[in-house]
């Protein structure tokens, strides 16, 4: 895990190795949406426009942020800054360890970072990614919707096949409802 490093808000240092620990095994399968990102095809069908990317985004509560780097076997297809976030829908869910209401979304903002004075700092954005939680709709994925966009331009959708490039790799965290992040107090 030497290659995997989390960052919290301000608020949410890290203040003891035991939570320390925590964080690492969390961060060990990677974040929500990082499967989207990392086994990504070139360019979306119109079958996944009705999920949109959200504008105001960085308005919303912080999860989490975790950095891929070079030492990691995740950097190849995974490799950057994932700033995580989730709606106001969702934040109570998150926090308490719940199951998601329909019309949560969680996102994943990927940036390419760069080591400055042993700083990691955020660099361009490689892709945005989402989980829209409907069980009807997204019944077959778990009641989650997924999307990535290149870049973060809402005009370049990258997920083709949502069970393929995203699901598949979700499934092993159902008894979290489908989601790697986890709400660090």
């Amino acid at each position: 895990m030497s290659g995997v490093r989390m960052f919290g808000r301000t608020d949410d240092r890290i203040r003891n190795g035991a939570r320390w620990a925590r964080i690492k095994r969390s961060a060990g399968l990677g974040l929500l949406s990082a499967a989207v990102v990392g086994s990504i095809t070139s360019f979306a069908t119109e079958s996944a426009d009705y999920l949109k990317l959200p504008a105001s985004f960085r308005n919303w509560y912080h999860v989490n942020t975790m950095v891929i780097d070079k030492g990691s076997p995740l950097f190849e297809a995974m490799g950057g800054m994932h700033n995580v976030y989730i709606n106001s829908t969702g934040e109570t869910a998150l926090k308490k360890g719940e199951p998601y209401p329909d019309k949560t979304v969680l996102l994943v903002d990927l940036h390419e970072f760069t080591i400055s004075d042993g700083s990691y700092v955020e660099g361009p954005r490689k892709a945005t990614a989402i989980m829209l939680k409907d069980k009807k709709k997204y019944a077959s994925t778990g009641g989650w919707g997924f999307q990535a966009w290149a870049g973060g331009d809402p005009t370049k959708p990258l997920v083709t096949d949502p069970t393929k490039q995203c699901f598949e790799c979700h499934q092993p965290k159902k008894g979290q409802d489908y989601v790697y992040s986890t709400y660090i107090p």
